[in-house]
């Protein structure tokens, strides 16, 4: 009954917050391109529908960097298209009440490959497959909005000096903002989800999680002084916003970030860096703080900076997070999960940190749903990093910047952290750099496996313990991954079919 009236006020809240709103002055038309059946799932089918969304931006004169030298159309208005496509339930009021607002990375959709990739195989990034189906199973509406330039987006315009066109793709965290009330409204327009969504989250991954911690820095979550989002999913945002500038095409400059190559690129590191500072931003003019969620991997913060998210770039004390902020670190994972080895020295790292992502999102549901707060923040323990050449140290223009890196056990594998079962009865280091800190190497991070007996490791000049040192027999293996699921379980940080395969996979295991 207690969740029921939750459920209810939610919905009562957004209704009255978007009936007040003038959306439809904003996106002013819906054309729908295609329809097509995704699978049917417990709360029953689902589709996948394609719309191009169109809209003005004139009010945002004087608030975007450009915009008040935009093309205007014939009746005045600065105006702007973009592709959303929605994956949701077919029945009106079959979902939980949330839509997840995904903002793909360099044009692909995140939501399946973060929250819906089995084990093996993997779902990539950009897939639309159902994978596992999780997202579907617990009533989840999907909406990619896009909002890079090059991919899917027609941006307004202005023309430069030499006659040429520039695109201000500043206008993007508008178009997100208006394209995200609008879902939420009962609009003249018609909203193809009008009626079903009582909360939403934003979800962004890397590069579109800074694209999110700009987005709430800037003011935009605030519409009417009430929020667009009621939570914010950023995953792997490390310490950055995003670098949006007027462009002259055809592709973006928003991917651009600091590399071992380039670290002094501006436009990334910037202030405000600090989650707390960002955290301090949402809140004002009366509007409701969203509930935020920042997860990170051990490569985050060797190759990402992801040190000065904590402590900004001052010092080396964390600064305290509000109590509408989690942060939770994914102890031996890597930025990114990359098959194969490319050009690195060792194989890409392999942790599988998508059920880690899984139960986090669902807490962070119940969090806005119902007021019951997820565990307190597990991250891992830092070290000051300065003078290291394997660490992307702070830019030049952060002069008391310290970067700090995951302190390490005996093995390298990162101590502190949520801790997954394949890391607390580990095969091997986790999330190691990789060399030549490429790009590619430096995110995808490196596995490198324990020698089999110890005297292969000894002949091979090896410290780490083997693997016939470490575990009796693959019972023994077996009994430990089963012992950190269990904990992981109680804890809430694992879901029990996700803890049933990670133990089906151990019974597979051929030990030496």
């Amino acid at each position: 009954m207690r969740h029921l009236k939750h459920a209810v006020a939610a919905f009562l809240f957004a209704a009255s917050l978007l009936n007040a709103l003038g959306v439809e002055a904003k996106v002013v038309s819906v054309e729908k391109l295609t329809e097509s059946p995704v699978g049917t799932f417990k709360p029953g089918p689902y589709l996948r529908l394609d719309f191009r969304v169109s809209g003005d931006l004139s009010d945002d004169v004087g608030r975007i960097a450009d915009l008040q030298r935009a093309l205007r159309s014939n009746d005045g208005k600065i105006s702007y298209a973009t592709s959303v496509t929605l994956i949701v339930p077919a029945t009106s009021g079959a979902g939980n009440g949330t839509l997840l607002v995904d903002l793909p990375n360099r044009g692909r959709t995140l939501a399946a490959s973060l929250f819906n990739s089995p084990r093996s195989p993997m779902l990539p990034i950009g897939s639309f497959e159902r994978g596992n189906g999780f997202l579907q199973d617990n009533g989840f509406a999907i909406a990619v909005v896009a909002w890079e330039l090059g991919h899917g987006i027609d941006l307004p315009t202005l023309m430069a000096e030499d006659g040429s066109p520039r695109f201000i793709e500043g206008a993007a965290l508008a178009i997100v903002r208006d394209v995200a009330v609008f879902l939420q409204s009962n609009a003249a327009i018609e909203n193809p989800l009008r009626g079903t969504v009582r909360r939403t989250i934003g979800v962004g991954y890397s590069q579109t999680g800074r694209l999110l911690k700009s987005f709430l820095a800037g003011g935009y979550n605030a519409v009417e002084g009430r929020p667009v989002f009621s939570g914010a999913y950023i995953f792997g945002a490390a310490g950055g916003l995003i670098n949006l500038r007027t462009l002259p095409g055809p592709e973006s400059g928003a991917g651009q970030v600091p590399t071992f190559a380039n670290p002094e690129f501006r436009g990334v590191n910037e202030e405000p860096i600090a989650i707390a500072d960002i955290a301090k931003l949402t809140i004002g003019d009366g509007q409701a703080a969203p509930k935020m969620m920042f997860v990170n991997t051990t490569t985050d913060y060797f190759s990402g900076r992801a040190s000065l998210g904590r402590t900004g770039a001052d010092g080396v004390e964390d600064r305290p997070l509000p109590d509408n902020v989690r942060a939770y670190d994914i102890a031996g994972g890597s930025h990114a999960l990359i098959p194969g080895k490319g050009d690195c020295k060792h194989a890409y790292a392999v942790l599988d940190w998508h059920p880690v992502l899984r139960a986090t999102l669902l807490m962070l549901n119940k969090w806005i749903l119902s007021e019951e707060a997820p565990p307190p923040n597990v991250l891992m323990r830092l070290r000051a990093a300065t003078g290291d050449a394997t660490v992307l140290q702070a830019p030049k223009h952060f002069p008391r910047g310290t970067i700090q890196v995951p302190i390490g056990d005996s093995d390298g594998n990162a101590r502190g952290g949520i801790r997954l079962p394949d890391l607390e009865a580990p095969l091997g280091t986790h999330a190691a750099q990789n060399p030549p800190l490429s790009p590619a190497c430096s995110l995808g991070a490196a596995y490198v496996p324990f020698a089999p007996t110890k005297e292969e490791r000894e002949s091979n000049g090896d410290p780490r313990p083997s693997i016939r040192e470490r575990y009796r027999d693959r019972a023994d293996y077996k009994g430990r991954i089963e012992a950190t699921a269990q904990a992981l379980m109680s804890s809430g940080f694992l879901l029990p079919a996700d803890a049933e395969e990670i133990i089906a996979t151990a019974a597979t295991v051929v030990l030496p």
